[in-house]
């Protein structure tokens, strides 16, 4: 059965850094691209990253560019997060994510879903 899992959530200060990790089994989740996607409370999902299976292209949201990398070992079945200057209004639940696409930017895009890992981030 095709399980993804979360882990590196906190509760941290701002401008720290925080690395998230996911864990993908089943065959199916490692053909597509891998996304992270963050929900705040009272917002809709974003997707903040993807990365193709290859590795590359990868996209970042307006919101996180510069500061989130994203980056994939297929090898581990895993992808990562890498948050770094982290401002509190990056709190939220973020959720590893799966697809089929080569890639995929919204959350609509992705079928497969992590449980979520909690990232808070206090000023």
């Amino acid at each position: 059965q095709a399980q993804l899992v979360e882990a590196g959530g906190g509760l941290v200060q701002a401008g720290a850094s925080l690395r998230l990790s996911c864990v993908a089994s089943g065959l199916t989740l490692i053909v597509g691209a891998m996304g992270w996607v963050r929900q705040a409370p009272g917002k809709e999902r974003e997707c903040v990253a993807d990365i193709s299976r290859s590795g590359g292209p990868t996209y970042y949201s307006d919101a996180v560019k510069g500061r989130f990398t994203i980056s994939r070992d297929n090898a581990k079945n895993t992808v990562y997060l890498q948050m770094n200057s982290l401002k509190p209004e990056d709190t939220a639940v973020y959720y590893c994510a799966s697809t089929f696409y080569t890639t995929a930017s919204r959350a609509v895009d992705y079928p497969y879903w992590g449980q979520g890992t909690q990232v808070t981030v206090s000023s």
